[in-house]
């Protein structure tokens, strides 16, 4: 029998970093081929993970442009791809969570009979405006694939609600496979910055900040919050890598320039967030791939959202929705830094996104789908760190 031909398309810097130890475990199995296409959703961003993993892509679509809209991605991708598969025709393509790139390799793949992999499936809000877009991409991807790598038993049990019962192996995150390469302790961080800050006697806070629901009241409610945070408590350090996003780079000086203790800093690449966080004393965040990181890491987390698609971290005492209220955020980052009963009970909670083993699964997953093992890999069971 030929090689099984799996292709992985990712395009964002999120999906890359979740994907880059996918596309190694399954590089190494000797019954598949391992096909990578990019489609550059971002550009900069995703080739500083390829950088990190030394991922050299088969195919790259390029189509990040500037002024990109949802509408520009999507047809870019459809078409470019279309090509793609019909070139390399793969057996299986992969592709990764909630972005608008994973949805239209989807729809592509389809177009073109071709089976669908879902990694990171079955996460849901069920609010399908919050995050926007990435709900409803992730709940259409659901629709379109045949295997769904799920990371936790709640995503399986989500998926079963909306009918899918088929193809569904719980693995665990990727995320946490990665770390596993990226994260060191004698790392050097490129900005200098960085390598000067007394992580043991001061209580480092990173934080990110950049979703599209949190622009206007909600965005101003949380610079104001982080304000008075680094104000009130000068034993605190903010580390904040600020988006690019005009929007954001506009609120983020307006509210914490010239406040000694925080540190308005470029974006960094997964290597420096990974070793950053590892060496933290708490996130607060509105991303979703961090929620999932610093549990592994021994660090609590704020989630500056209404809502997360990750509620297993909140359940497990690892994270704190804190929501976008000035007074909520500014009470909960409190009792964080006061109270140590508080700091300890959520920095050695139980992690439940992964072992470091969920690559293993799904590359176990695929053999068994193509015949090329007996069994289907064992069920990642939620444990210690």
């Amino acid at each position: 029998m030929s090689k099984a031909r799996i292709m992985s398309v990712f395009g964002t810097r999120p999906e890359a970093i979740k994907m880059a130890p996918l596309v190694r475990e399954l590089t190494g199995r000797e019954g598949l081929e391992s096909l990578c296409c990019v489609t550059a959703q971002h550009r900069e961003m995703l080739d500083s993970v390829l950088n990190i993993f030394k991922i050299t892509p088969d195919y790259d679509l390029n189509i990040m442009e500037p002024g990109q809209t949802l509408s520009t991605i999507t047809t870019k991708c459809l078409l470019g791809l279309e090509k793609v598969f019909q070139e390399a025709k793969p057996d299986l393509v992969l592709v990764h969570g909630d972005t608008t790139t994973a949805f239209s390799a989807a729809l592509a793949a389809f177009y073109g009979k071709i089976p669908v992999g879902h990694v990171e499936a079955g996460l849901r809000t069920h609010d399908r405006y919050s995050p926007f877009p990435e709900e409803m991409n992730r709940t259409m991807v659901g629709d379109l694939a045949e295997l769904h790598f799920s990371p936790t038993s709640a995503n399986r049990k989500n998926l079963m609600a909306e009918g899918i019962e088929k193809g569904i192996y719980l693995t665990g995150n990727t995320v946490i496979d990665a770390m596993k390469t990226t994260v060191r302790p004698d790392f050097v961080f490129p900005a200098e910055l960085l390598n000067h800050i007394d992580y043991e006697n001061r209580k480092v806070i990173v934080v990110t900040c950049h979703r599209r629901e949190n622009y206007g009241e909600p965005m101003e409610n949380i610079m104001s919050a982080l304000s008075h945070i680094a104000r009130a408590h000068p034993e605190t350090e903010l580390i904040y890598p600020v988006h690019l996003s005009p929007v954001v780079q506009e609120a983020a000086h307006r509210h914490l320039d010239g406040i000694e203790n925080v540190h308005l800093i470029s974006p960094v690449d997964v290597e420096e967030m990974h070793n950053l966080m590892a060496r933290c004393y708490m996130v607060m965040t509105d991303s979703g791939g961090l929620q999932e990181e610093a549990p592994a890491l021994g660090k609590p987390v704020l989630v500056l959202r209404k809502e997360t698609e990750r509620p297993e971290a909140v359940q497990a005492g690892t994270v704190k929705l804190a929501g976008v209220d000035y007074d909520n955020i500014v009470s909960l980052a409190e009792a964080l830094i006061t109270d140590q009963n508080m700091y300890d009970g959520m920095a050695h909670a139980v992690n439940p996104y992964g072992d470091g083993s969920a690559c293993i699964r799904i590359a176990d997953a695929i053999e068994y789908r193509f015949g090329l093992r007996e069994t289907p890999p064992a069920e990642f069971v939620a444990g210690t760190r």
